[in-house]
């Protein structure tokens, strides 16, 4: 069929950025950013394109004392390879995430993102090619607000509910990211099936944020992320940046037709708005089960899938040493 697909099309309206660690489909791809996480990195280490890398680290562990600290430095080193291996494959940016078991502690995730920044320097990569990917808490605001001062560009993660994403904008933080499908994996486990794409709950979130933060005149970016169809994205088409995974990323580029703009954004009104504080986000949250609880499942995953990337290097230092 003639014509651009769907995925061309709906780069136009969007920054299309890929949810994944796959070189192969990244190059494929094409994305403009790119995102890394723990389980992308131990995926990754089954690819024959990251075998140098893991060889590399294992060496170094190789003579080292066995500890949990040694575990962790493999661990860092292997997530900083293979996001410096992808911003060789993007025009953009790379979101590299800290430690999900640091998320309530402010000060341990400003110095594990700053010790990221500092590795990619001495790969000749600069702060402006790498975002921080930081859980949406209280103590994850209070370090993006830190690490943004200090010019380091921060992805505030796991957003589900106004409160918080409104106090990502107060820090001043460069994107959020909230999770469309997450916010409807939960209606739809309590027998909230919506009707339409229009009732999503997950799409309705992310275009009543993506227009509060233009009437506001907020500066940070919102990136649709957590999709659980291409229904999803096309919805949030105009959208200022959407992270989509490459089997999403492949339908829309095999399907076309043509795709309208949804989201728009509106002039800033100018409206001061009340400051947010902890006790305020604190009770914003309690109040809204949704959030509350997939924000701590949330953490709980990435905190999981982190020690399944030490676990792997801990039987991999044992083959080694064997």
């Amino acid at each position: 069929m003639s014509g651009p697909t769907r995925l061309q099309q709906l780069r136009e309206l969007s920054v299309v950025v890929a949810d994944t660690g796959d070189i192969d489909a990244v190059r494929r791809l094409k994305p403009v950013d790119c995102t890394t996480n723990p389980t992308l990195v131990r995926k990754a280490l089954d690819l024959p394109a990251y075998a140098a890398t893991m060889d590399q680290a294992l060496d170094w562990a190789g003579g080292q004392p066995r500890s949990d600290e040694v575990v962790n430095e493999v661990a860092d080193r292997l997530t900083i390879a293979v996001g410096a291996a992808l911003s060789e494959l993007v025009p953009g940016r790379v979101s590299t995430e800290v430690d999900a078991d640091l998320a309530h502690d402010t000060a341990a995730t400003v110095a594990k993102a700053r010790k990221f920044i500092d590795m990619y320097a001495a790969r000749g990569i600069g702060r402006e090619r790498i975002l921080i990917k930081v859980a949406a808490t209280w103590a994850g605001v209070q370090a993006a607000a830190e690490l943004q001062r200090a010019g380091i560009d921060c992805n505030l993660t796991l957003i589900f509910n106004r409160t918080q994403a409104l106090a990502c904008a107060e820090a001043g933080a460069f994107l959020i990211s909230p999770f469309v499908g997450r916010i409807l994996d939960w209606h739809v486990a309590r027998g909230q099936v919506p009707a339409s794409i229009d009732e999503d709950p997950g799409v309705v979130f992310v275009r009543g944020v993506y227009e509060a933060f233009k009437r506001r005149g907020a500066d940070t970016v919102v990136m649709g992320a957590s999709f659980r169809s291409t229904g999803q994205v096309e919805a949030l088409a105009g959208c200022d940046r959407l992270t989509i995974s490459p089997e999403l990323l492949e339908q829309l580029d095999s399907e076309h037709g043509e795709l309208t703009r949804k989201l728009s954004a509106p002039a800033a009104d100018g409206v001061e708005v009340e400051r947010i504080d902890a006790a305020r986000f604190a009770s914003d949250l309690a109040a809204d089960a949704m959030a509350d609880e997939k924000l701590a499942a949330g953490i709980a995953a990435f905190a999981a899938d982190l020690e399944g990337l030490r676990q792997t290097i801990r039987e991999r230092l044992e083959s080694a040493a064997a």
